[in-house]
């Protein structure tokens, strides 16, 4: 193994070799063999200042600074305009030079030959490279891959790196013109479906989706006929290359939930946002949490002066404070361990950090265990969010954002109860300083701790029975990526008091979601794993809603985001229910918390018709 100095001297060497090669093919050629012997001398003495030239723009170039073993068409233009202005420069050289009887034919042809012999040796460095990968790697399964256009191009230049993600057979592509024709010397078989017969015929145990334009229900279908074959189904959803840290990121994985139910990966647009988080101090409770450690991430690409990240729980602040400090070393991210039930100790952290733009994503979600813990329900998601609020309007926040959800929407259930009476606070304590204070409601998220998805999985690597509440269960879904999108951006739009509600596009049944978890572990539902179905949970509903009975939604310059119209309860109305929940004292029932809820919706109905009577 050659060492690094070493490999450049060799290519140093090898290009001047070239360069005296090329200048002397020239001569053979332009005078048929036979060029006088002066000529050869008078291209020996240009070498004296050819050489120097040439080594000089090929070193501009990087032309020592590649990884050769990877060239590709952009390193062999590359090469080309190297050889190129050097060759010209020579040209000018000559021109200057009181020798005029040197063929300028010559020139060209030895420009010719010298990109070929400088980009030749180089690939040849790629081809050996390759080979011996090939001789080393583990040979990967029999595949085929589904699609045969610029993604699948990008797949065989990996499984030539790396022969473990599969052994190529051809591709499927419904496109007839492309029928018959090599791709990568691999032949395109037809159309999609030929793929039950290729998979019989030769022995096939995978299939790559190299279609990443393809819709949800077209992967859907494809991973169907897949578990069906009983082959394994892979997916390249995008173009992805070799980290910056070296290690490497296969262009290939399986098939996820998002793949087939989400809307596509999304991130914040920070050019978007960057008037309100750029240069600010950012706070986020929960931070530790699904969507507080994604608001985390999204909001660190968002340049903020300072990223607060306030938890309760030491071990999921720490993994997330230790994974933004690695991708962001320039950031001060500061990691804070506080419980929003503890009121100084909130007023502490706001008093000394100061903090301008707040996500309030810390709450107690899980709807069952809430109901059988209903106070600490009310403590959590209503008196904590109460804690937040009067911190930030005390230390002159800018801007407050509370993550709500569509439980909170006709609320059947304690955590929707609390998280509705939170969404009311927040609207009407914008009334009380400059602070915006708004919330943005949403409703399931695919993958977040808590959620169905979690549980469906581990029941299917155990065998199963995979259990369901009830077969006419809808939920709405969104990826976690796009939910947190939404908040930020919605964030973005408010002027305080608003409560935004996100798109989340056509609702669920979770038993075809079920379905779709068993496919994708290449089993086959109810012949593999069972389903059987548990009946409703306390506090469930068959059906999730978005707008209560008095709201209705007004248009927003974003399509997916929408704001709820509603009426906003007073200070003095405001004091009473507080008054009245803390009077329930360490134990309240669910009825109780149920029962508070509609007094308040109440009273800020009643608000609305008495200021419409006096108007």
């Amino acid at each position: 193994m050659v060492n690094r100095r070493n490999y450049k001297f060799f290519l140093l060497l090898a290009d001047m070799l070239a360069l005296v090669a090329s200048g002397l093919i020239g001569l053979y050629l332009r005078f048929e063999g036979a060029p006088p012997t002066s000529l050869y001398l008078e291209w020996s003495r240009f070498m004296l200042i050819a050489v120097p030239l040439f080594a000089v723009v090929y070193y501009y170039f990087g032309l020592y600074r590649q990884v050769w073993r990877y060239a590709s068409a952009p390193e062999l233009v590359t090469i080309a305009g190297a050889v190129t202005l050097a060759m010209g420069t020579l040209l000018a050289v000559l021109h200057l030079d009181p020798a005029r009887g040197f063929p300028r034919s010559v020139l060209v042809i030895a420009w010719l030959f010298n990109i070929a012999l400088v980009g030749g040796w180089r690939f040849a460095l790629r081809l050996v490279a390759g080979r011996q990968r090939g001789a080393k790697g583990h040979q990967g399964p029999p595949t085929l891959v589904l699609g045969a256009g610029d993604a699948a191009r990008i797949l065989i230049d990996e499984t030539r790196k790396h022969p473990e993600l599969g052994t190529l057979v051809g591709f499927l592509d419904d496109d007839p013109h492309k029928a018959g024709l090599l791709l990568g010397n691999l032949p395109v078989l037809g159309p999609l479906t030929l793929l039950e017969r290729l998979v019989k015929e030769q022995g096939i145990s995978q299939i790559i989706i190299a279609m990443p334009s393809a819709t949800k229900a077209f992967v859907k279908g494809l991973v169907e006929k897949s578990a069906n074959l009983g082959i394994k189904a892979q997916i390249m959803p995008g173009l992805y290359q070799v980290l910056g840290n070296g290690s490497y990121q296969s262009p290939v994985r399986e098939v996820r939930i998002e793949d087939l139910l989400g809307r596509g990966e999304k991130t914040a647009d920070c050019a978007m946002i960057s008037g309100y988080v750029r240069g600010k101090k950012v706070l986020v409770t929960g931070a530790g949490g699904s969507i507080g450690s994604e608001l985390c991430r999204q909001l660190a690409r968002c340049a903020p002066a300072e990223l607060l990240l306030l938890g309760r729980g030491e071990n999921s602040i720490y993994e997330i404070h230790r994974e933004l400090a690695q991708v962001n070393p320039d950031l001060n991210i500061i990691p804070l361990i506080a419980d929003v039930q503890d009121a100084r100790r909130i007023e502490s952290v706001f008093a000394h950090h100061t903090p301008q733009v707040i996500f309030h994503a810390a709450a107690h979600k899980h709807v069952p265990l809430m109901e059988q813990n209903p106070t600490e329900a009310v403590k959590n998601n209503f008196f904590g969010t109460r804690n937040v609020v009067n911190a930030v309007l005390a230390n002159k926040g800018e801007i407050f954002v509370l993550v709500s959800t569509d439980k909170a929407v006709n609320p059947v259930n304690v955590m929707g109860a609390t998280k509705r009476m939170a969404e009311l606070l927040v609207q009407s304590h914008n009334q009380r300083g400059r602070t915006k204070l708004m919330a943005v409601r949403f409703g399931n998220v695919l993958g977040s701790r808590g959620s169905v998805i979690p549980l469906f999985k581990e029941q299917i690597s155990r065998g199963g029975p995979v259990t369901v509440t009830h077969p006419d269960m809808t939920r709405y879904f969104m990826t976690i990526s796009e939910a947190v999108s939404l908040i930020i951006e919605a964030g973005s739009m408010g002027q305080g008091g608003e409560v935004f509600v996100l798109d989340m596009g056509e609702p669920v049944k979770i038993v075809e979601l079920a379905k779709t978890l068993i496919t994708l572990s290449g089993l086959r539902p109810e012949h593999d794993i069972p389903i059987i179905f548990s009946g409703l949970r306390p506090g469930e509903k068959l059906y999730e809603e978005l707008l209560t009975a008095h709201e209705v939604t007004a248009a927003t310059s974003h399509e997916r985001i929408r704001i709820a119209r509603q009426s906003v309860l007073g200070r003095t109305q405001w004091q009473a229910a507080f008054t009245r929940a803390e009077q329930m004292g360490k134990s309240c029932t669910g009825a109780e918390v149920l029962n508070l809820l509609q007094s308040i919706e109440e009273l800020a109905v009643e608000q609305v018709a008495s200021a419409g009577a006096e108007g």
